[in-house]
């Protein structure tokens, strides 16, 4: 089972054992929805916890889980991950893609001969940038459209015309 990562739980919030969860997704209104999570330190070691009562709030998911009861139940949770399987992920509008779609795509030249391998998307202040594997060096490409001239989600290729330029 493949899992990916929605929200990460911050702090307990009152008595009765909310949690502060800030949202790692495009779509934040999930929570409002969503029953179950998978949740623990890492994916390798999870538990199901199910939902009851959402609230969005100050860019923050608000949750009550089902036997998270009091303060020092929801404390145990903090930093905690929350994750969903893949069925559960929202499709994402025409031009965006989902991180794990993105890894592992051909990065390919002007010539369209196969240069890299997309392998890790890095999130900066101005924009993401495309960490990829050239041989044995490893090269980071803005992800933008002044050098992204082509990126084709279901063939899972990039064109990089100017590739070049970064070695």
């Amino acid at each position: 089972m493949e899992l990916f990562l929605t929200g990460i739980i911050l702090k307990p919030k009152g008595l009765k054992g909310e949690v502060k969860v800030e949202p790692v997704t495009d779509f934040p209104e999930s929570f409002l929805s969503r029953k179950t999570y998978y949740a623990g330190k890492s994916v390798d070691s999870v538990e199901r916890l199910t939902v009851k009562k959402a609230a969005l709030a100050g860019g923050f998911a608000w949750l009550f889980f089902e036997g998270i009861d009091n303060m020092k139940e929801a404390d145990a949770l903090v930093g905690w991950k929350l994750f969903i399987e893949e069925d559960q992920l929202l499709p994402q509008p025409p031009d965006r893609a989902y991180l794990h779609e993105i890894i592992g795509m051909r990065v390919l030249d002007c010539n369209r001969i196969d240069v890299a391998l997309v392998t890790n998307v890095i999130a900066m202040p101005a924009h993401d940038v495309y960490e990829v594997q050239a041989g044995d060096r490893k090269i980071l490409l803005p992800a933008i459209e002044e050098f992204v001239e082509e990126f084709n989600l279901r063939e899972r290729y990039m064109v990089i015309p100017r590739f070049e330029e970064f070695l």
